[in-house]
């Protein structure tokens, strides 16, 4: 009878830890949508990019696609926002331009928000 008195908190903590396991991960993953199309707005992403259909670059919905299930998908939706890298349109060879945000919260928050698509 002590076993089972000693196992039950122990039992209580396996399902408390097991449950911050799987919970915490929908809240630190939580986005803004608001904000997202606010900094798509503010960035002109829109120029290039829409949700569902190809313009210059690719739909955010393509891209979403593409990372799906990746390691690191969210870094490299951010790396791709904040370092201008070479891309090509009509066959030429551009620059991306960057968001028009040096806050990483906000920037990672539209990173999540394109994955999400």
């Amino acid at each position: 009878m002590k076993t089972s008195s000693r196992l039950n908190p122990v039992l209580a903590c396996v399902f408390a830890a097991t449950t911050l396991f799987l919970v915490g991960p929908t809240f630190a993953q939580a986005v803004d949508a608001d904000a997202a199309q606010a900094l798509i707005k503010k960035s002109d992403c829109s120029k290039c990019h829409a949700v569902d259909k190809k313009k210059d670059g690719p739909s955010f919905k393509e891209t979403a696609a593409r990372l799906k299930g990746k390691a690191g998908a969210e870094d490299e939706v951010y790396k791709h926002l904040t370092t201008a890298p070479k891309v090509k349109i009509d066959g030429k060879e551009e620059e991306h331009k960057v968001v028009k945000s040096k806050d990483e919260a906000e920037i990672r928050n539209l990173a999540r928000w394109i994955l999400s698509r």
